[in-house]
């Protein structure tokens, strides 16, 4: 069976969120956020790669498999059940299904991987989404992070 990890780094200080991903041994990073910009610092793309980078773990953005905005609106508005519709019909897309197989991919690969978005509660991220789309066509096993918990 493989194995994918998921993690959200709302509420979470980057050495937090490090220690989760080594605790973890991810070998690589994959950036499921449409727009990989962050106000908190640390965790915008190119501040996000080279502290993981320096960590020892691979970075990959798949913008793809990204919430649209009106899906990311109705996140912050508290309104997941409009925000899984909207991303559910966006998975559906050309575009995310290509970035799908590639991420089905990796997870069959010998890395170990792990999926980024914000929300620390997986159940309110479309991540979920990808990765109950990914166990749809593969066994596998999803662990959620939880960065600042000892495991």
């Amino acid at each position: 069976m493989h194995r994918l990890a998921t993690v959200g780094y709302e509420g979470a200080s980057v050495g937090d969120f490090l220690d989760a991903l080594q605790r973890a041994k991810i070998d690589l990073l994959v950036d499921v956020r449409a727009v990989a910009m962050s106000r908190r610092p640390g965790f915008a793309k190119t501040a996000l790669a080279a502290n993981l980078r320096d960590a020892g773990i691979d970075y990959l953005h798949l913008r793809r498999l990204g919430t649209p905005a009106d899906g990311r609106a109705a996140a912050r508005s508290g309104d997941h059940a409009t925000m899984r519709r909207i991303f559910l019909a966006h998975l559906a897309t050309e575009g995310a299904q290509e970035e799908l197989a590639s991420l089905s991919d990796l997870v069959q690969s010998d890395k170990r991987v792990c999926i980024l978005c914000f929300e620390a509660d997986p159940a309110h991220c479309h991540r979920r989404l990808v990765a109950t789309a990914l166990q749809n066509t593969m066994p596998l096993e999803v662990v959620d992070l939880f960065p600042g918990e000892s495991s």
